[in-house]
């Protein structure tokens, strides 16, 4: 932990704190001054102006990763009959109706990402309390409950993050891995914050964005020049 503290320390005294960073040089500070001995996650933090009580303004929804996350999505489906099987063409890990049920309740959960066709929600429904406080409950406007199961395998399989606002006013996630080419990274990020930056409530008055800031597991954090934001 000593060792981590002071590794950290000095990366920190190389940062310039008297002005934001534009996103290609953050980048390229946070792949140069990696010494981790495992493939560090680049995360992104988006404090906003709204009100997480308001309705309205609890911003969530869902994005491709044009360059892929670099993590392998493990998919579960609720369907049955042609959906069944089409989730199952589309690569989903398990599919099922009341024996996924069974396997679920029995405390089974294997997958990051849970879809489920339209007609399975008042089976879902049953397991509200095991998955909606891990975040894995199917929901229309994620697109996780959807007639298109076999699509919406494979958009999870390619690299789909979710966003969401939370209690505190920031969106918080990570997009891919530090090894991934430079200008794989930068368009990650520029996907992400792009489409925050796209979902403003209209009832946000004045300035939307407060920071934005990037980072990898272990390195510091570098914060954004805001409006080169809107150019994403």
């Amino acid at each position: 932990m000593a060792s981590s503290g002071k590794r950290y320390r000095k990366i920190a005294e190389k940062l310039h704190a008297d002005k934001p960073y534009c996103l290609s040089d953050a980048v390229s500070f946070l792949q140069e001054n990696s010494s981790c001995k495992f493939d560090e996650t680049i995360e992104v933090a988006i404090n906003l102006n709204v009100d997480p009580r308001n309705a309205d303004q609890n911003i969530r929804g869902m994005v491709s990763m044009p360059a892929g996350t670099g993590k392998q999505v493990r998919v579960a489906v609720f369907a049955r009959g042609t959906a069944a099987d089409d989730a199952k063409a589309a690569g989903a890990d398990f599919v099922g109706a009341e024996d996924l049920v069974e396997k679920i309740t029995s405390g089974s959960i294997e997958f990051d990402v849970c879809i489920a066709s339209p007609d399975m929600m008042g089976v879902v429904g049953r397991l509200g309390k095991v998955l909606g406080p891990k975040g894995l409950m199917p929901n229309p406007k994620l697109g996780t409950v959807t007639p298109n199961v076999a699509g919406a395998v494979r958009n999870s399989k390619a690299g789909q993050v979710e966003y969401r606002l939370d209690k505190t006013g920031i969106v918080h996630a990570g997009l891919c891995k530090l090894s991934f080419a430079k200008e794989k990274i930068e368009e990650n990020i520029k996907a992400f914050v792009g489409t925050v930056v796209k979902a403003k409530p209209a009832s946000v008055k004045g300035s939307y964005l407060k920071s934005i800031t990037i980072s990898s597991t272990m390195g510091v954090g570098l914060k954004l020049d805001n409006s080169e934001a809107f150019t994403f």
